[in-house]
């Protein structure tokens, strides 16, 4: 493991004061030293990148797939010694870890078959016509090509699957597009394991130098150059809505404004119908109380905020509720900040007019450090609308019940919510006919919806949408799981009356690639 920052091909010699990680369980500092970038670091990481990018955006789309399951190989390849630091550096569970391994090289292994196959590009080709009248007809191919450099953010709560060879990562470089990944500071092992892993395969495959950089810092200095830099051309961040905001001033800052596809979190809202309580508001309170406390509720899909109609469906749904979240075992948070943050959010909302608690689960490992303890309250719905704070995110394990008199209170309550990543419906198929007006404003409001399920899981496959309206993401068009998380980074390019020796493969004459294209208005091979 080496804590130096990696610029292409390089390690770059250690000029600063090094930091070290943070075990969060213990708050014991862990072994090895890690260097933050200075300015000049990120001036040879972008030139590089752009230097790379001449060349890798035209490589062969199987040497790229090759490149991909390579770097899942040498992630695997790691062994313990990743699983061990991974553990160490968040505190989250070995089970955890190894799963979020495997999900980390089943992107990567995803986006290698999307490019193989090659239809992603969208090519379109409409062949001239000279003798349409009044006005002959040109030739005009189009598909998807790469944007260039991409920073990527490494995220706080999955330092696999959403850092340095995430998602992110992975669906820029199958793109096209060299990737400089700015590391989070909470795992920082973990990112140098994983940057070594990608280095190495690059290497290995004989990809351009500046394909791949990384760069530590503990602060805002590197993040907010890489963005600044004019060689940039995209941005992908995971976190906080303070955070994503910041990068999406500082891109409209500059002065060729670029996209910054930032995911920002989620209260996921869920509507408890009246007919799904009244016949299983146990089974349903179980199942949320496992869901709301799920990895001490460090998903951006937790199910922050119950919504229903009072009752004594809700009611027995309440009872069962407290009993099981009573139970739950306290965990340690990712760090000792995000441990503070929740526990003075969650402080700060019981104080709020009108919000009473339900239940706290009981302490924690007195030998560990921030252990969070699950938090259940709730309001009436009145208060809930007349009270903007309730509709902040409380990141960790939390949920708020909001409890509406009447269907039309209900439907205020979920359009104030706003703009969410996920929106869940618990109900019985006999009452949906009921609630119209409820269900499209479902559809309006988040990028995905579930219809009698949890919204912490989030499948990567082509149909997933992690994404949704303002504030849950900057771009609600795109989602940063799942193969189509790749139309992040490519934009349409158009070619007129083009050479056909110069065209790229994917639009010639014969269909050398053997891809699904759209040509004269005809899906076909």
């Amino acid at each position: 493991m080496d804590g130096r920052n990696i610029i292409g091909y390089e390690y770059v010699p250690a000029g600063t004061t090094a930091f070290k990680a943070v075990n969060p369980l213990s708050e014991s500092l862990l072994e090895g030293d890690f260097y933050p970038a200075v300015p000049a670091d990120v001036e040879r990481a972008v030139l590089k990148a752009e230097e790379a990018f001449r060349l890798y955006r035209k490589i062969d789309k199987n040497k790229k797939a090759a490149f991909l399951r390579s770097i899942g190989e040498e992630i695997i390849a790691l062994g313990p010694e990743l699983i061990e630091r991974a553990c160490a550096e968040s505190g989250l569970p070995e089970a955890r870890i190894l799963g979020e391994r495997g999900r980390t090289t089943a992107q990567l292994n995803l986006f290698a078959d999307l490019i193989e196959e090659g239809s992603w590009v969208e090519a379109v080709i409409d062949s001239a016509l000279p003798d349409r009248l009044p006005v002959p007809r040109p030739d005009i191919r189009r598909m998807l090509v790469p944007l260039g450099p991409v920073v990527v953010f490494g995220a706080s709560n999955f330092p696999l699957a959403f850092s340095v060879a995430g998602g992110d990562t992975a669906s820029a470089l199958a793109a096209g597009c060299p990737v400089i990944v700015k590391a989070h500071p909470a795992h920082p092992g973990t990112s140098a394991l994983v940057g070594q892993a990608i280095l190495k395969a690059a290497k290995n495959h004989g990809l351009p130098d500046g394909v791949f950089s990384l760069l530590f810092d503990q602060g805002y200095e590197i993040g907010a150059g890489l963005v600044k830099h004019p060689k940039v051309t995209a941005v992908a961040f995971t976190g906080s809505f303070k955070g994503g905001m910041a990068l999406i001033r500082l891109a409209g800052e500059r002065a060729v404004p670029i996209p910054v596809f930032a995911e920002m979190g989620s209260i996921n809202p869920v509507v408890l119908l009246p007919q799904a309580l009244e016949k299983r508001a146990e089974e349903m309170a179980v199942q949320y109380a496992g869901s709301i406390s799920m990895g001490a509720g460090q998903f951006c899909t937790n199910p922050g905020l119950l919504l229903a109609l009072k009752g004594a469906g809700l009611d027995r749904f309440k009872e069962k509720l407290i009993q099981t979240a009573a139970g739950l075992p306290a965990a340690t948070m990712l760090t000792s900040g995000i441990f503070k943050h929740f526990s003075a959010g969650a402080e700060k909302t019981l104080k709020e007019e009108g919000v009473q608690l339900l239940v706290q689960a009981g302490n924690g490992d007195a030998e560990k450090a921030n252990q969070a303890r699950t938090v259940i309250a709730q309001v009436q719905a009145q208060h809930f609308l007349n009270n903007p704070a309730l509709k902040e995110e409380v990141f960790g394990p939390w949920s708020l019940l909001v409890i509406a008199d009447t269907e039309t209170e209900l439907l205020q309550v979920l359009k104030a919510a706003g703009g969410q990543l996920t929106l869940s419906v618990m109900a019985e198929a006999s009452e949906l006919e009921s609630y119209p007006d409820l269900l499209d404003q479902v559809l309006l409001q988040a990028g995905r919806v579930l219809m009698n399920g949890v919204p912490t899981g989030v499948e990567v496959c082509a149909a997933m949408q992690h994404g949704g309206p303002f504030p849950a993401s900057s771009d609600s068009r795109f989602t940063s799981v799942g193969s189509m998380a790749i139309k992040r980074f490519v934009r349409p390019l158009s070619w007129q009356n083009w050479p056909v020796l110069l065209l790229p493969d994917e639009l010639k004459i014969g269909n050398p690639l053997g891809i699904w294209r759209i040509v004269n208005n005809q899906m076909t091979k």
